[in-house]
């Protein structure tokens, strides 16, 4: 059982380049390096770090000006609070700017579990992929982060991260973990149904492709870390040769990963498409297996749909 939270591979990455001698490397939090893993690296390099404080607009804005100076700034703060409090920052300073911004929402969807609604980010999926030149994309497991944020250090253009609170289990091997920016990759190979997720939806999205084959139903996985970009082609190649398409999100029902699927199938390759999300009002308290369980975001009931609906 993985033990490793993806928000520690993040620190792990970035330490590892900042001690290779990458000096533009410059890692902020708003008085959240604990829940961000970070703290290592504010140790390490506290030339390199800055505490904001519990202040998510001047988080960003400070972000954006040293990116303007030349630096690689990666924001984090709790993915509740930078996609709302800072939007507009996120949106002016960031994107219409053309900074090179990281910005990391940590403890993504429903990690806060007991907190509530107010910790809950149910809604950044649909916000930051509304502003025009932010990327988004939520890695599905510690490999994957890996692979994603080195991709991420080599480029100069904004983007918004989502990542859990709690290790995931392991999609994909540090030895076969196949990976290419702004492509989806197929974690399972199928014939009858589509089944297309994201950040901590991919891994019980396996697990339900892996117990339909036992049924006798042949489903392919989408693991759409970059949901903006979205890999359309590959949307359209599986879902063309599908009877159904059966999106899974940690997320609102309204302009999430099944509303972008659902209008790319309805254009090029009309097929029934269901969407499994959250709620459209405030969840269950619970931990996130607990939350995931009550909504049919587990396996059961990804299979139950699947059966359904096919």
């Amino acid at each position: 059982m993985n033990k490793i939270p993806n928000r520690k591979v993040i620190c792990d990455v970035l330490s590892e380049k900042a001690a290779a001698g990458d000096r533009d490397i410059v890692a902020l939090c708003s008085d959240s390096r604990g829940s961000a893993s970070m703290t290592p690296f504010f140790e390490q390099f506290p030339d390199q770090s800055v505490e904001a404080g519990i202040a998510e607009q001047d988080l960003v804005g400070m972000a954006a000006g040293l990116a303007k100076c030349g630096k690689k700034a990666y924001a984090f703060s709790p993915a509740s609070f930078i996609s709302t409090r800072s939007y507009e920052q996120c949106k002016v300073d960031c994107a219409y700017s053309d900074t090179n911004v990281k910005l990391i929402g940590i403890s993504g969807g429903v990690s806060y579990g007991a907190l509530g609604m107010s910790h809950h980010s149910a809604q950044d999926i649909a916000s930051m992929s509304a502003i025009p030149n932010m990327r988004v994309y939520l890695p599905s497991d510690r490999h994957q982060t890996r692979k994603l944020f080195e991709a991420l250090l080599q480029d100069e253009k904004c983007a918004y991260i989502r990542t859990g609170r709690n290790p995931v289990e392991d999609i994909y091997t540090e030895e076969d973990c196949p990976f290419e920016m702004n492509k989806a990759t197929v974690a399972r190979e199928g014939s009858e149904v589509l089944i297309v997720a994201a950040g901590e939806m991919v891994y019980p999205a396996v697990q339900a492709a892996d117990a339909l084959k036992e049924k006798g139903i042949s489903a392919t996985v989408l693991d759409m870390y970059c949901i903006k970009p979205l890999d359309a082609d590959a949307i359209v190649k599986y879902a063309s040769a599908a009877k159904l398409v059966v999106t899974v999100e940690e997320h609102s029902p309204f302009g999430g990963l099944g509303s972008m699927v659902a209008q790319v199938v309805s254009a090029k390759c009309p097929v029934k498409v269901i969407e499994k999300a959250l709620p459209d009002s405030p969840v269950i308290t619970g931990t996130s297996p607990e939350v995931f369980k009550y909504y049919g975001l587990d396996c059961e009931g990804i299979v139950k749909t699947v059966e359904e609906n096919l």
